[in-house]
């Protein structure tokens, strides 16, 4: 069949027409599989950003926890310390004053047995001799050094006159004696006479617990420094008063 010529040449700009889009749809279907590939990359990278948030949310959580839990610790760490502190200041209160009552207590043990050896003389400096009679030899020395009449020495009356401690072999100096007076004021008599024995090697004191003689023995050094300095110092058991008033009390 013959077509005519001006209906050819009217149907070739359709023809060229089609086959241009043909080729455009070829190229958009040859280029799908790339996209597809970038679409599934990004897929891929956003599930990977999405899986790692989900995973800092998990551990932010767990954090969380961790901090909440740790803030109830310090909380009770803090009411338990409160708590032993509280208690560490009672016993230290509970301590202090138990000591102070201790304290109080040995003061009037002390003041006690200060009582009750306040009728004895120790005699220091007096030579030993086997099988003496230390009252007998007590009233010789106060008749001998301290120079009270003979009448006056046999009137003194003793409870009890012995040497102190256990003769230890090969010591020269002789055991102190302790005499107990059986009336105070004969005591004092005696006591009173002790200035006849000043530039001897002999002694007449009296007789202290050993807490007192230490707070003495701390109070004599003080007591010569005053007298030297012109003031009036005495010691009265463990008192040191300097013009009639209490210089220390230990």
């Amino acid at each position: 069949m013959h077509v005519p010529q001006s209906k050819a040449r009217r149907r070739l700009p359709k023809e060229v027409a089609r086959q241009t889009r043909l080729k455009q749809h070829r190229r958009r279907v040859k280029a799908l599989p790339t996209s597809w590939i970038q679409i599934d990359k990004r897929l891929s990278s956003f599930n990977a950003r999405l899986s790692l948030v989900e995973i800092l949310h998990r551990e932010f959580k767990s954090l969380r926890e961790s901090l909440e839990f740790s803030q109830q610790q310090v909380e009770t760490l803090a009411a338990e310390n409160a708590s032993l502190r509280d208690s560490v200041k009672s016993l230290t209160e509970n301590v202090t004053h138990l000591n102070e009552e201790n304290k109080k207590i040995k003061e009037t043990v002390i003041d006690l047995q200060a009582r009750s050896i306040r009728d004895n003389l120790v005699f220091s400096g007096i030579p030993e001799s086997a099988e003496e009679d230390a009252e007998a030899t007590v009233k010789s020395f106060i008749k001998t050094y301290l120079k009270l009449p003979e009448d006056t020495v046999e009137n003194i009356c003793f409870e009890r006159v012995h040497r102190l401690g256990a003769k230890k072999p090969g010591t020269p100096r002789p055991r102190p004696i302790v005499a107990k007076f059986g009336y105070f004021k004969q005591k004092e008599q005696v006591k009173s006479r002790g200035r006849e024995l000043k530039g001897t090697d002999f002694s007449v004191n009296d007789q202290f617990p050993k807490e007192i003689l230490e707070r003495r023995k701390v109070l004599f050094p003080i007591r010569r420094s005053l007298i030297q300095k012109g003031s009036r110092a005495v010691i009265a058991v463990d008192r040191l008063y300097v013009d009639w008033r209490l210089y220390r009390d230990l």
